[in-house]
């Protein structure tokens, strides 16, 4: 599960997430090009929009859910 204590610093404020777990393979930035963006220097994902409707949240949802090592978090706020 994702800690919200160690986010990804690019990340911006907001419900949604991504913590130093990352490890880059790109699912959370194909299934919602509109929210993650990848880290080019150091090889990681981040939130760079947080989701503006209900298609972005559930595509960011779809992402968290199928990240493989849990780094997408939603602290639900």
């Amino acid at each position: 599960m994702a800690d919200k204590e160690d986010r990804n610093s690019e990340n911006v404020d907001g419900e949604f997430y991504v913590d130093s777990q990352c490890i880059d393979c790109d699912l959370c930035r194909e299934t919602a090009p509109d929210n993650f963006k990848r880290e080019e220097d150091e090889g990681y994902s981040y939130i760079f929009k947080q989701p503006e409707n209900d298609e972005e949240r559930e595509l960011c949802v779809e992402a968290m859910e199928g990240c493989p090592v849990e780094a997408i978090g939603d602290d639900g706020a």
